[in-house]
């Protein structure tokens, strides 16, 4: 599988996985963390916001592949500074660190099979950090909650039916599977703060 995945790409998922987990980590010990803290809060994101955010994206990658097609997950990096300086100065998370583009003429049906998969990947991510969440207490617990949390966050945003989003492809291709997808994503993102 590792072969698939070109030198140039695994460069630019690396570095977009580091750059969301900075972004995260800014917003965790925004009130204050010693070194223990912020290293604590840096590992907490590589685990739950990094592993969702490049799962999504390979996700939309090997979908792609399934048909045939070429795929490659490609960095920005001025959204990704964004990222970085919105969490420090306002508190706030805008993650878009790229995109996974896929090269063909892809149909209207393939198109929204693939976009559906990187947030059918994070909603099933919901269910093991769901699981540490409500078996594991303690440091275990918080993982839990934290990635159930952005797992959700991430498909409910990748939903949207806006611009390049996922949304607005699944759409195109099938209202109800949009129905039920985006019900999934905000249904579990409100269960995850109570």
């Amino acid at each position: 599988m590792l072969e698939k995945i070109p030198p140039r790409e695994r460069r630019d998922l690396l570095i977009a996985w580091l750059a969301i987990s900075i972004a995260f980590t800014l917003i965790f010990v925004r009130g204050g963390a010693d070194i223990f803290g912020l290293i604590f809060f840096f590992a907490l994101s590589l685990i739950t916001v990094g592993v969702a955010f490049v799962l999504h994206e390979l996700a939309h990658k090997f979908a792609a592949m399934r048909y045939g097609y070429w795929a490659e997950f490609q960095k920005d990096n001025m959204m990704l500074l964004v990222a970085v300086v919105m969490a420090a100065l306002a508190g706030i998370v805008f993650a878009a660190p790229g995109a996974t583009y896929v090269y063909g003429n892809v149909t209207r049906t393939e198109n929204g099979k693939i976009s559906a998969a990187g947030p059918i990947t994070n909603l099933v991510l919901c269910i093991p950090f769901a699981a540490l969440m409500l078996f594991g207490g303690g440091l275990i617990g918080i993982v839990g909650l934290v990635g159930l949390r952005v797992n959700a966050m991430i498909a409910t945003f990748n939903m949207l039916p806006i611009s390049i989003l996922d949304g607005r492809k699944v759409l195109a291709w099938n209202p109800a599977a949009f129905s039920l997808l985006m019900a999934a994503s905000v249904g579990a993102l409100i269960w995850s703060f109570f």
